[in-house]
């Protein structure tokens, strides 16, 4: 794998596209549910910055070190692409092992819970080990975000490790940084997982 070219992955109740400037109003609503930016322990946009992010991830796109997606929900009854709802990324892309970090995502504040974020996991997981061939994924948050540490140990992932001092906030704290993964011959019961929560969620939603 020389380089991961962007592509768009369709699931149940998410299109991942590549990211582009044309989602910039449907971003930056959707960074206003909830608004996500005050959240001291993330990095996720505001409104007026929304433009200069999609430029820095398109910039790291075009290094070869990151592939950025735009979120879009499905339309449960039609099955149409709806409306924009956050965004993220393959990063910190080894194009060598093949290896893949899955990060930089946020969603709207309403689409917490509603079953989007482990189908987008799924898709991302599933085009990295079946498509890409990455022996291993990783995940990667902050030690006092406990919400998305519990999310990523909910996929299957593994904590490997905590890098103390790792790197400094937007208002220049230092952080602790915990580090996860997925190994290939994990994948298969992570799949099934995900898949088996997502079966759940329409049996409830029907």
């Amino acid at each position: 794998m020389n380089r991961i070219h962007p592509t768009t992955l369709t699931g149940k109740y998410v299109v991942l596209e590549p990211l582009s400037q044309d989602h910039h109003d449907g971003l930056v609503d959707a960074v206003r549910d909830g608004e996500l930016w005050k959240l001291w322990y993330t990095g996720v946009p505001e409104p007026e910055g929304m433009a200069a992010e999609i430029d820095r991830r398109l910039a790291l796109q075009e290094q070869g070190s990151m592939l950025p997606f735009a979120t879009r929900l499905i339309d449960p009854a039609t099955g149409t692409p709806g409306a924009v709802i956050g965004m993220t990324t393959y990063m910190n892309i080894d194009p060598v092992t093949p290896r893949v970090e899955i990060g930089s995502t946020w969603n709207a504040a309403s689409a917490h819970g509603s079953g989007t974020n482990p189908d987008s996991k799924l898709l991302m997981l599933r085009h990295a080990f079946e498509t890409l061939g990455c022996p291993a994924v990783e995940f990667r948050t902050h030690w006092l975000n406990h919400q998305s540490r519990e999310a990523i140990a909910r996929l299957g992932a593994k904590q490997d490790g905590v890098l103390r001092s790792h790197s400094r906030t937007a208002d220049g704290v230092l952080r602790d940084t915990v580090v996860f993964s997925i190994l290939e011959h994990e994948w298969p019961m992570v799949r099934n997982g995900l898949e088996a929560r997502l079966a759940r969620r329409r049996q409830r939603v029907e």
